[in-house]
C-alpha cells in the first residue's frame, strides 16, 4: 500500500455515531523522524467510547477535533523505526487513529510486550489490553469478589462483559448476565458458564432480574447505565459494590442522560459505586503484566474464551461502529486493516 487512508471526524454525532460523521482522506505514507517509528495498523478496535470522543464536550480524554483523524485503540507492527526502544517487526498496541499508518515517538503506546507464542495475535484485543483487562481490574480491584456472592454483568455478551462473566465464575461467584437476544443469552449460559441470564429486550427487566437474583445483588459490573443500572439498584444488598465500566445506553443522549431515580439506595444499603478507566492501570507495569499472566494461564487452562466479530477493511469502519449501538455484535468488534505479520 502506497497511500495512507484516514477517517477524519467531519461532524458531531446527533444520536448514535455513524458513517455520516466521517470523511475518508488519503495522503502519502508518513515517514518517521528522529526518535520516531511508523506503525502499520493491523487491527482497529471499535468501542462505545468512540461516541464519547466524537462529541463536542471532553470526557475522560479530550474530544476529537473536527477535521482530525478519529481516535481509536489499534494494534500494529513497527514497520520502520528511528527509535532506540522500538524495533522493526515488533507488535504494539496503543491509542492512535482510524488510519493505515501512524507515527509515534512512544507516546500513545499501551503495550509493546511480546505475545506468548501459544496465543493467537487477536488475544491482544480479545483478552488483553483495554478489553479483557478492564474486566480484570474492574472485578478484582473494585468489586473484590467473595466466594458465593452474586455478580450481575450488563452488556454481558459484549467484549468486556463476556470476559467479566468468566472472571466472576473463576472467582467462585454466582454470575447473572444481561444481554439483548436469545442467541447471546444461550452463548453466555451454555459456553461461558453464566448461572442465569436475562434478555432485556423481553421487557419487565426489573421482574426478570429479581427472579434471577433471589438473594439480591452483591456486585454489579455495569457497561450500560441508565434504566439497567436503576433495575439493579433496586436489588443491591448491604455493602454492595458497583464498578461502572461504561454507560452505552446514554452515550447518544447528550442533552439529558437518564439518571436512576433510586440512586439513594446506595445510601440505604451503604453501597459503593465507582467508575474507572482501564488506562489508569497502564502505568503500573508490574500490575499490568500480572493481569496478562493470569489471563494467559486461564486461557491456556481452558477457563477463558473470547469471541471476535471481525469486519474486513478500514473502509468499512464507520458503518461497522453502528453495530455497537444497535447491539448486533457479539464479543469483540474489530476491523482488520491489514494482514498479520509472520510470527515464525
Amino acid at each position: 500500500m502506497n497511500v495512507n487512508r484516514r477517517w477524519v471526524l467531519a461532524t458531531r454525532p446527533k444520536g448514535d455515531l455513524g458513517p455520516e460523521n466521517f470523511v475518508l482522506q488519503e495522503s502519502a505514507v508518513p515517514e518517521p523522524g528522529a526518535n520516531e517509528f511508523r506503525i502499520r495498523t493491523i487491527y482497529l478496535s471499535l468501542d462505545p467510547t468512540h461516541r464519547l470522543w466524537a462529541r463536542e464536550a471532553d470526557s475522560y480524554m479530550p474530544s476529537v477535533r473536527l477535521g482530525d483523524v478519529m481516535r481509536g485503540f489499534t494494534m500494529g507492527v513497527v514497520e520502520k523505526s528511528n527509535h532506540p526502544d522500538f524495533r522493526e517487526k515488533q507488535i504494539v498496541t496503543g491509542v492512535f487513529g482510524w488510519e493505515d499508518y501512524s507515527i509515534s515517538d512512544g507516546s500513545g503506546i499501551v503495550a509493546a510486550m511480546d505475545m506468548d507464542p501459544r496465543l493467537p495475535l487477536t488475544a491482544r484485543f480479545g483478552l488483553f489490553e483495554h478489553i479483557g483487562l478492564a474486566a480484570y481490574f474492574g472485578i478484582l480491584d473494585l468489586l473484590h469478589p467473595k466466594l458465593g456472592e452474586t455478580l450481575v454483568v450488563s452488556g454481558a455478551a459484549g467484549a468486556v462483559g463476556s470476559v467479566a462473566v468468566q472472571i466472576g465464575k473463576i472467582m467462585g461467584c454466582r454470575v447473572v448476565g444481561i444481554a439483548g437476544s436469545e442467541e447471546k443469552c444461550a452463548w453466555l449460559k451454555n459456553e461461558l458458564g453464566a448461572d442465569a441470564v436475562v434478555n432485556y429486550r423481553q421487557g419487565r427487566l426489573k421482574d426478570a432480574l429479581r427472579a434471577a437474583c433471589p438473594n439480591g445483588v452483591d456486585m454489579f459490573f455495569d457497561n450500560v447505565g441508565g434504566e439497567t443500572l436503576e433495575a439493579v439498584l433496586d436489588l443491591i444488598n448491604m455493602k454492595a459494590r458497583i464498578a461502572m465500566c461504561g454507560a452505552i445506553s446514554q452515550y447518544g443522549n447528550d442533552e439529558k442522560p437518564y439518571a436512576p431515580a433510586n440512586i439513594y439506595n446506595l445510601l440505604n444499603k451503604r453501597a459503593k459505586l465507582e467508575g474507572f478507566i482501564v488506562l489508569d492501570y497502564a502505568a503500573d507495569k508490574r500490575r499490568w503484566a500480572k493481569a496478562h499472566d493470569d489471563m494467559t494461564q486461564w486461557y491456556l487452562q481452558g477457563r477463558m474464551k473470547y469471541r471476535l466479530d471481525v469486519v474486513e477493511g478500514l473502509e468499512n469502519a464507520p458503518k461497522a461502529v453502528t453495530r455497537l449501538f444497535k447491539g448486533t455484535n457479539t464479543g469483540k468488534l474489530l476491523v482488520k486493516v491489514s494482514a498479520e505479520p509472520d510470527r515464525s
